[in-house]
């Protein structure tokens, strides 16, 4: 399915976010999170192509999507370098368990657009990592393993 719908704004990056924070990162150690520059990769161009990669295969509907535009959550993405995995992390956004009690939307009735919108937004911040890490990031991990691990 093709959801024929245009692209919200890339999101912008706030270098004050520690993705550690996040209840679902698995981010390891300090790291420059490289925030600008995925910030300017995004306004350049991967943000749209990501989307457009991602509509051209979501289950999200376009009454959906109009729920996500609604509520602002279409750009709301936080993305981020980890040094230690050599890969873009991201968080994305989504709709609270709690949604039907907070009446979060008109609109929203139903578990099955709740799953569809989360599960949604979390393959388009796929999409996103996978664009930025397959078309814009030049740059090698500056990791290195301790030369004293054992062999396995």
């Amino acid at each position: 399915m093709t959801l024929d719908v245009d692209p919200p704004s890339p999101p912008e990056l706030s270098p004050n976010v520690d993705p550690n924070e996040y209840d679902d990162a698995d981010v390891v150690g300090d790291s420059d999170y490289r925030r600008e520059e995925l910030g300017a990769f995004l306004a350049e161009g991967a943000w749209e192509e990501a989307f457009a990669a991602w509509a051209a295969e979501t289950q999200v509907t376009a009454e959906e999507w109009d729920i996500v535009t609604d509520l602002g959550l279409g750009s709301d993405f936080d993305f981020f370098w980890d040094d230690f995995a050599g890969r873009v992390g991201y968080h994305a956004p989504g709709l609270p368990q709690d949604w039907k009690e907070r009446e979060v939307h008109p609109e929203l009735n139903s578990w099955k657009q709740v799953s569809s919108i989360n599960a949604g937004l979390t393959e388009l911040g796929q999409t996103a990592c996978d664009v930025l890490k397959d078309d814009y990031i030049d740059w090698e991990s500056e990791y290195e393993a301790p030369d004293d691990l054992p062999d396995f």
